[in-house]
């Protein structure tokens, strides 16, 4: 069996209600994340969106190059990079940049959107997403190759061109999507799928088959949303409005489906039921983990929540701790 990492989720929400200066919310989550890798995390995963109040992530690569400075042996990758919004040559010297500073640690996981906002300001159609994913990746596995782009599609036209510098180990792409057109495609043009909260993992495995692929060419990322503590139920009502901020947020701009038919979460009890997070301690975690990777053996991360909008460093740190003591070493044996 191939290892498996096992890592962190990051969105820098910085919630107005509970808002730092930004400069000292960065600055503790920097260093955060490099005492996670002295504890034994193995990756770093970074999501991507704009104009939110909150500050939600908008320059995934930035924060990733900032990552892969401060550690060492940490994977750094996105999970996931919105794809259809760029230039995918941009993305294309960025990620090579990026892969040359880290010795190799960064991968490119991206997704195709859905917020309009986001494509109306940057000049891009909701319609057009399949095709600007498909060619984006396209264009990206090009640029990688030392040779000229030479691409000419629907929405992109790259010439005689070398992009450089070039990657000495390509980072590999990863592809995300809930809906079944989405996984799909993941598994005919990627390296492996994103999956959140384990959707669409079946799925994925069985357009590999189809597609006359082994179930071992292609990885899987799992953003998981367990919430591992000595005591969930007391860890939920200690951090209960941060992840009720999360979820309802999501809801609002239509991940889930569109907002006018999909409620918000009344409380944070409505939502540990009813949608993607798993309340676990140790023994719990390390029962449904292997009883996955047991499943699924394609499985090559798994990364939680490193702490929910608002919640402080220190607050999420007790559960990184619990975490790396009590739940990493018997993963790994």
């Amino acid at each position: 069996m191939k290892k498996v990492n096992y890592g962190l989720w990051y969105d820098f929400r910085n919630p107005p209600r509970w808002q730092q200066p930004f400069s000292t919310f960065y600055a503790e989550r920097l260093a955060q994340i490099a005492e996670a890798e002295a504890m034994g995390f193995d990756s770093c995963w970074l999501t991507e969106h704009h104009f939110c109040e909150d500050g939600y992530t908008p320059s995934p690569l930035v924060v990733a190059s900032a990552i892969a400075a401060r550690t060492q042996k940490m994977r750094v990758g996105t999970n996931l990079m919105l794809l259809p919004l760029h230039d995918p040559v941009r993305v294309a010297e960025d990620a090579a940049s990026l892969s040359l500073l880290s010795n190799g640690r960064f991968d490119l996981g991206v997704g195709i959107g859905y917020r309009q906002i986001e494509f109306e300001h940057f000049q891009r159609k909701l319609s057009h997403r399949p095709s600007l994913i498909e060619e984006g990746i396209a264009i990206l596995r090009r640029s990688w190759s030392g040779k000229p782009v030479n691409f000419t599609g629907k929405r992109f036209a790259v010439g005689d061109l070398c992009i450089t510098p070039t990657p000495e180990t390509q980072p590999k792409i990863y592809l995300g999507g809930m809906v079944e057109p989405a996984i799909q495609r993941a598994a005919r043009i990627a390296d492996g799928f994103l999956s959140t909260g384990g959707i669409g993992i079946d799925i994925y495995n069985q357009a590999l088959q189809e597609q006359g692929k082994a179930i071992q060419d292609g990885d899987i990322i799992l953003g998981c949303w367990g919430i591992i503590s000595p005591d969930p139920e007391a860890e939920v009502a200690k951090i209960g409005e941060h992840i009720l901020y999360q979820i309802n947020e999501y809801i609002k701009w239509g991940a889930f489906g569109p907002p006018e038919s999909t409620p918000l979460f009344e409380d944070v009890t409505s939502a540990i039921k009813n949608g993607l997070y798993e309340l676990w301690d140790a023994d719990t975690a390390i029962t449904e983990l292997n009883k996955l990777l047991e499943t699924y053996p394609n499985i090559r991360d798994i990364h939680f929540w490193a702490q929910f909008p608002g919640e402080s460093v220190e607050s999420g740190n007790q559960r990184l701790g619990y975490i790396a003591e009590q739940v990493l070493p018997r993963l790994r044996s």
